[in-house]
């Protein structure tokens, strides 16, 4: 990892400590559960975003290198075990007609 990459990293990692701390304090207090939802999600987002900057890093580097060294095969292989353990990507607000209790169409 780049020194730059590393410094934002760890700086984004103690502010999610900090809102993750928050959180549990809010739930000891049992705060009102939209409270600890909107706290929630935005632990959920600075992750993603520490993702993403990792994800970052490691292309500009990592990837290069291996492709650039012959090394092909192990860059697609790491990428595709970064995309299995992500999981598949959500459609945030997308509902079936059947969840509604409705029909198609």
């Amino acid at each position: 990892m780049l020194p730059e990459t590393r410094q934002q990293a760890s700086r984004r990692l103690k502010i999610i400590a900090g809102q993750v701390e928050a959180l549990q304090k809010q739930v000891e207090e049992d705060r009102y559960c939209v409270d600890l939802l909107d706290l929630s999600l935005s632990v959920q987002r600075a992750l993603r975003s520490l993702d993403a900057l990792v994800l970052e890093g490691h292309l500009r580097t990592h990837v290069i290198e291996q492709v650039t060294s012959g090394e092909s095969e192990r860059a697609v292989a790491e990428l595709l075990r970064v995309y299995k353990i992500q999981g598949p990507a959500e459609t945030a607000g997308a509902t079936t007609a059947s969840e509604h209790g409705g029909h198609d169409g």
